[in-house]
């Protein structure tokens, strides 16, 4: 397999569609956060290969099983295609935090395991979630950290935002992963404007 050049990682709940307390168990229960299909949508059409990966304690603690899992995932990339987006690959961790596994965000085994498929740099992919744990996955990673305000950090106030920044170097904040598209579009744009201007 080729390497695929430019690549972003999402998390699921709270950043491509709403956040839901007692896990998402069916197709009808997945609801895209506004604009966040969009947003693949034109990081697609900008070059970039998106992948989710997602921790889903659900089936570990019997609350979902695989085959309800599939259907939902199943379900998220009809409506991203049907927005004009793609998402390659939907990497989930299935295991309950009493499980001890090394998939499981804040850990890192998703990110790397996903940098074996694709042969991608991971210091060169930006990861973006909505939890402190999802930062630091992509701390331990070495991927680019952002946070999104549309899912579990929604709610929390500045201070406590600013105390989770505080524990990830060089994270960044969006309200959204629309505003997330937005501000890696507008760099790279930035980024090639300065290496044609060199050439």
């Amino acid at each position: 397999m080729q390497p695929i050049p430019k690549l972003v990682i999402l998390g699921r709940d709270g950043i491509l569609n709403e956040f839901r307390e007692d896990h998402i168990k069916a197709p009808e229960e997945w609801i895209a956060v506004p604009g966040a299909l969009e947003a693949v949508s034109r990081l697609n059409h900008a070059g970039w290969h998106v992948v989710v990966a997602t921790n889903q304690a659900g089936i570990g603690r019997g609350m979902i099983d695989m085959s309800a899992m599939n259907a939902v995932n199943a379900h998220m990339l009809r409506q991203v295609q049907a927005h004009g987006g793609r998402i390659d690959a939907v990497f989930f961790c299935p295991h309950a935090p009493e499980e001890h596994c090394d998939c499981r965000k804040p850990l890192a085994g998703m990110m790397f395991e996903i940098a074996r498929r694709y042969g991608v740099d991971l210091a060169q992919v930006p990861m973006v979630g909505d939890t402190l744990r999802d930062l630091q996955a992509a701390q331990a990673a070495g991927c680019e950290p952002h946070l999104v305000r549309s899912g579990r950090a929604a709610a929390l106030p500045a201070a406590e935002v600013a105390a989770m920044l505080e524990q990830v170097s060089g994270a960044r904040v969006h309200a959204d992963l629309a505003e997330f598209a937005h501000h890696l579009l507008a760099r790279e744009h930035v980024r090639d404007s300065r290496s044609g201007a060199l050439g």
